[in-house]
């Protein structure tokens, strides 16, 4: 291999080697994803007991040249015999989540 050929190849295989897989992204923003979604829960349905379960995850692609990739979650968050869906959004270059509403209430019987 010539040093030409080299000069620009390894920078590109460097580059390739620390970028994550969208599984890995995916599984390090799960957490910080439940969080999000069962505080909002909690205070939504005025039960500091609830919990959160990650239902599906998805990676966005960006909807703009240019713009970023955001993992969304839908998060169902169970508690005092009431339910609630959020989806949450987690930019890619943030620390923190969004959780909107992704359906209404609904009773339950536990």
């Amino acid at each position: 291999m010539s040093y030409t050929r080299l000069l620009f190849t390894l920078p590109a295989l460097l580059t390739l080697a620390g970028c994550q897989s969208q599984g890995q992204v995916l599984a390090s923003d799960q957490d910080t994803a439940i969080q999000t979604a069962v505080r909002r829960g909690q205070f939504e349905l005025s039960c500091p007991a609830a919990t959160g379960e990650v239902l599906s995850s998805n990676m966005l692609q960006p909807a703009l040249w240019g713009g970023e990739e955001r993992a969304e979650y839908t998060v169902g968050v169970t508690g005092c015999s009431k339910r609630k869906v959020y989806i949450v959004i987690c930019p890619q270059s943030s620390t923190g989540c969004f959780a909107g509403v992704g359906r209404a209430d609904q009773e339950t019987t536990q």
